[in-house]
């Protein structure tokens, strides 16, 4: 898509027809390398095909993310967990039962041989399931873990509508879905299990002290 260009905002349709029409279109983008945004739960989401080296560096540059940064990946469930990760630990399935669909990020060692697309930097994956319908039916439509980061220029605040994201990075996309205000309006809290003790990378709408409850010990990085 040419950067002279505003992405369309296409609301949330009403009728059930038209929702997978919606959902159809954004996912033949998606393959076809360009970069949608979407609501989910916590805060607007920019996506790109997990796959496709071309559209993750475009996600990247849309973002104007530093390369040393992950991408992340939301999951229509926690089903696909073995498409990207062998991890099938008891504490993995336990924040997964508890929090998933929601806002808590899993970081995760990467399945061996497995790579998000974009020469991603580290070992591990961060995956989340959202709790919010466009969301989901997107990644079902995809049928792979979807390349996701928030909708927002990096360090500037996470968009919680449509407009937001137009305004921050509409001329950059190909696809705005406006599904109204997002109903968390705070991004995922973090948990990195690959330390010992358990990290919180990030906080946000999980609270700490409700993981510690579940966990016990854990870290929270500076």
């Amino acid at each position: 898509m040419s950067e002279n260009r505003r992405a369309e905002i296409v609301p949330w349709p009403e009728d059930p027809t038209d929702r997978t029409a919606l959902i159809r279109l954004a996912a033949g983008l998606l393959r076809a390398g360009e970069v949608v945004a979407f609501p989910t739960d916590t805060v607007y989401g920019i996506a790109a095909d997990t796959w496709n080296d071309e559209a993750v560096r475009r996600l990247y540059a849309i973002k104007e993310r530093p390369a040393h940064k992950a991408i992340a990946l939301l999951l229509s469930g926690p089903s696909q967990l073995p498409e990207v990760t062998d991890c099938d630990s008891p504490v993995l399935r336990e924040l997964a039962r508890r929090y998933w669909p929601g806002g808590l990020t899993i970081v995760v060692p990467w399945r061996r041989g497995v790579r998000v697309a974009g020469e991603q930097p580290l070992p591990t994956v961060a995956v989340r399931v959202p709790n919010h319908p466009i969301a989901i039916a997107l990644i079902a439509e995809m049928a792979i873990p979807l390349a996701t980061t928030s909708a927002n220029l990096s360090g500037a605040p996470s968009a919680t509508t449509a407009q937001e994201v137009a305004r921050q990075i509409g001329d950059r996309l190909a696809l705005i879905i406006d599904g109204g205000e997002c109903p968390g309006g705070r991004d995922s809290t973090v948990i990195d299990l690959t330390t010992d003790p358990s990290t919180i990378r990030r906080v946000g709408a999980v609270p700490v002290a409700e993981l510690r409850s579940v966990l016990g010990r854990i870290d929270v990085a500076s």
